[in-house]
């Protein structure tokens, strides 16, 4: 089976992050934020601008690119589903990946450190290009039987072509369907994908 694998929110634990570092830099800065519900768009989450949310990017993401760990297990289990005979792509929208110019190829460049720095086994890294963070065109391109994926937009979006494990958040709690998979944790990832092969 030909696995695809997302970074943000999947391999990584970008919800905790932002938590931990929106709500510092905001203290840091003298800015008013009001944490509701957590949201896919971080500022909604923090009732902050946009603004205010690239701005925090500009300052941290380069921090979260280099020093933001994989989540437990992630790697240990990607090796697993390797030994199984499982293809595994990293399907990736992170934010300035797909831009064709220094920016863009630095952060590229710092992704693949990651992985490797990571112990991240993959057979292709792909960057998507698409807006909005959809990436049914990659799907189609790789010929991806399963996608793991925590972006709500993007879990309803595949799970009409492939089945899709849905990395549990708060954001993406009304994820469902019959082709979305919940899990909770890599090891959780590795039984359901067992199961999925059983079938």
């Amino acid at each position: 089976m030909r696995i695809g694998i997302d970074i943000d929110g999947v391999l990584t634990n970008i919800e905790q992050f932002v938590l931990d570092y929106i709500s510092k830099y905001c203290v840091e800065n003298n800015i008013e934020y009001n944490i509701s519900d957590m949201n896919y768009e971080y500022s909604k989450t923090f009732n902050i601008s946009r603004e205010i949310e690239l701005e925090f990017w500009n300052t941290y993401l380069e921090k979260y690119t280099v020093n933001e760990k994989t989540r437990p297990f992630a790697s240990e289990i990607i090796n697993k589903l390797k030994e199984d005979g499982h293809e595994i792509y990293i399907i990736t929208a992170r934010w300035l990946s797909n831009r064709d110019d220094d920016v863009g190829k630095n952060m590229r460049d710092m992704v693949n450190k990651w992985l490797s720095e990571n112990k991240t086994v993959y057979d292709k890294l792909v960057f998507s290009k698409a807006e909005k963070e959809k990436k049914s065109q990659e799907i189609i391109e790789n010929k991806i039987d399963l996608m793991i994926e925590d972006s709500p937009n993007n879990i309803k979006e595949l799970s009409k072509i492939i089945p899709v494990i849905c990395y549990n958040a708060q954001y993406n709690k009304e994820c469902s369907g019959n082709k979305i998979i919940r899990c909770y944790s890599w090891y959780d990832i590795y039984n359901k994908i067992l199961a999925v092969n059983k079938k």
